[in-house]
């Protein structure tokens, strides 16, 4: 099944419309590196020369066993503490913690040289005590193996006694106690040792293939336990939401509720409304909604519901007043809002003035590329002002934001903001896709080609800016400009300074170019949204999606990758982990992470060069711009 297919099973037949798998994924991304991580802070407390037996429980080396399953019971109640609080990204990455110790238990004990083939139930029940504990300190368990590949050197007292043990390691030292077992490996000192060699089963190697295989096995098995004690625990819909599983992105709402925003509140309560009813028991019902408003200087509070009916309430109550002079908070509503939402949540701003917070952009800037949240920004006050110094803030810090989103900055009359927020209904979709966005600055004429294939539909495209020439070419050379409101190819409406294209539904596979000509900046945005065949009769939702963080190596016992909090550093190596998932039309399905190693260039261009599985959508080498994989933007 593909991930789409999974999470319209979760949700249940009863409801239609569209659905995505791109959060699951997504999910999963949060857990798998959280999980990675746990190796990278054992490496990261030995080189700072913290204590060695700060990390050990975190990996039961050395027979921590009391201490690594007070890790996992903690653990787990700080899953269900947070999914109770509705923080499920702060559950899902100690989820992926939890689950490395978990899983390290059974690799790096002889649990399953014990004969054991069920996960020990006592290590997620801290009311259970654990037994039959070799004991640290007076006990030998393992014999010498000089080749240090021996099937399984625990001694035979302690598999009759059915004894509990696991391997020590050592990074700088090859001390441990005596007669004991070593985790094994190149890294580890004490594997050099008597009793030479090691019990990890961590890798698959010739002399522990079953071993290994079973450790694996009774691993998966418990993974699965823990997963039904912490469903059980938040209920179906919460573990669902935590995992990712949900009907759609989270919808936020930020408004401004100073005194001259009266007419534009109704027009975002109308929009707000008009959403919520059109999407109410469809697939693309939105999984949550926030509602942030601000003035001056007051702002929030952050007000969620999961109750479309309550945020109707909520939204019902805002009315307009105060205010003073022109500058708003909107930045700190903003920011409340990106701290408040899950990550890649839709977020509409609705204001008429600049922002007397202006302070706060390059904290806005830092939390849109953490969180891959779109903002976007409906603006209804004249913005002819010119800056005064380099902190006087205009709207044009808002048009850089949601550029740095890729969201749109939408500029209008309060008489035509009505109709501005129809960009509201086209965005608010689970299965929404960028084909390409660009942004001139200043403006030039310039022909921007893009690919459309039997795949898509909904295709939309959006042009802000002012003075706008354009030209739209399909693939049979037909063309449409935009003094042609309703033309062959598509149906053009002009809000401000938008400009929405909706492609007409006949075909449209093929090769694209809108040529733009303009001496003053503008932006281009096109979406669609992705179809795939899920069975012979029945057309399906899908997502490509490009899902990414950017990463640094780290080496030790187990190397990998840590995810960096920000860009990375100009004129450094870096590399990108890329998680995608698409599906074919004819059903072949290829989910892959992939690592992409970035050289940079001096003229500040990259080489990425793609490591795994290829199949025939794959290049081997791109050549991008860095910004247009933070930014969305090229």
């Amino acid at each position: 099944s593909s991930p789409e297919e999974l999470v319209q099973a979760c949700l249940g037949p009863t409801a239609t419309g569209d659905v995505s798998g791109a959060k699951f994924i997504y999910a999963l991304q949060e857990i798998y590196i959280q999980n990675g991580l746990v190796d990278h802070y054992f490496l990261y407390d030995l080189l700072l020369h913290v204590k060695y037996s700060v990390s050990v429980p975190h990996h039961f080396n050395s027979e921590a066993f009391l201490e690594g399953r007070s890790l996992i019971t903690q653990g787990m109640a700080a899953i269900k503490a947070n999914i109770r609080k509705e923080n499920f990204q702060a559950a899902r990455e100690t989820l992926g913690r939890v689950l490395h110790t978990l899983q390290d238990f059974y690799s790096h004990s002889n649990w399953v040289e014990l004969d054991n083939t069920e996960p020990y139930i006592n290590l997620i029940r801290p009311d259970l005590p654990l037994e039959n504990l070799a004991g640290k300190c007076d006990t030998a368990t393992c014999s010498d193996c000089a080749s240090g590949t021996c099937p399984n050197p625990i001694l035979p007292n302690i598999l009759k006694e059915k004894k509990l043990t696991s391997g020590y390691m050592g990074i700088f030292s090859s001390d441990k106690p005596k007669g004991k077992c070593s985790h094994g490996g190149a890294s580890d000192l004490t594997s050099t040792a008597v009793p030479r060699g090691g019990i990890s089963k961590d890798e698959r190697r010739s002399d522990n293939v079953a071993l290994h295989n079973a450790a694996v096995n009774v691993a998966t098995a418990a993974s699965l336990e823990l997963l039904q004690d912490i469903r059980l625990a938040a209920g179906d819909n919460d573990f669902l939401r935590m995992m990712g599983i949900a009907r759609s992105s989270v919808l936020s709402f930020v408004i401004d509720t100073t005194g001259s925003m009266s007419d534009d509140i109704d027009d975002a309560r109308e929009a707000a409304y008009g959403i919520i009813d059109s999407k109410k028991g469809t697939q693309d019902e939105p999984s949550e909604y926030i509602l942030v408003p601000f003035n001056d200087p007051s702002f929030g509070p952050l007000i969620r519901t999961t109750d479309p009916n309550k945020m109707k309430s909520e939204i019902s109550k805002l009315t307009a007043n105060d205010g003073g002079d022109t500058p708003e908070m909107c930045l700190s509503g903003l920011q409340l809002a990106l701290t408040g939402a899950p990550a890649s949540s839709d977020i509409y701003v609705f204001t008429d003035a600049t922002a007397k917070d202006i302070d706060l952009k390059d904290t806005i800037d830092a939390l849109i590329r953490i969180t891959k949240s779109r903002v976007s920004f409906f603006m209804t006050g004249a913005s002819s002002r010119r800056r005064r110094s380099l902190r006087a803030a205009s709207f044009d810090d808002y048009k850089d934001l949601a550029l740095v989103s890729g969201g749109q900055a939408i500029q209008v009359s309060k008489k035509q903001l009505s109709q501005a927020t129809d960009v509201i209904f086209d965005t608010s979709t689970s299965a929404l896709v960028t084909v390409l966005q660009r942004a001139r600055n200043p403006g030039k004429q310039e022909t921007f080609p893009f690919t459309l294939d039997q795949s898509l539909k909904n295709i939309t495209i959006y042009i802000t800016g002012t003075s706008i020439i354009f030209t739209l070419t399909n693939p049979a050379g037909m063309t449409q400009n935009q003094d042609q409101a309703s033309g062959q190819l598509a149906t053009i409406q002009t809000v401000g300074n938008l400009r929405r294209i909706r492609l007409n539904s006949e075909k449209h596979t093929g090769a694209w170019k809108i040529q733009i000509n303009s001496n003053q900046p503008y932006t281009l945005k096109v979406t669609g949204q992705i179809l795939y065949v899920c069975s012979l009769h029945r057309v399906c939702q899908s997502t490509i999606a490009f899902i990414y963080n950017f990463v640094e190596s780290f080496k030790g016992p187990h190397p990998g990758y840590a995810v960096l909090s920000g860009r990375p550093q100009a004129g450094m190596g870096t590399a990108i982990k890329q998680f995608y998932c698409f599906t074919e039309v004819s059903h072949n399905e290829l989910c892959q992470t992939r690592v992409v190693i970035i050289h940079h260039k001096s003229e500040g261009r990259v080489v990425i060069k793609t490591f795994g599985m290829f199949t025939s959508r794959d290049l081997y080498f791109l050549i991008l711009n860095l910004n247009s994989i933070s930014y969305g933007v090229g």
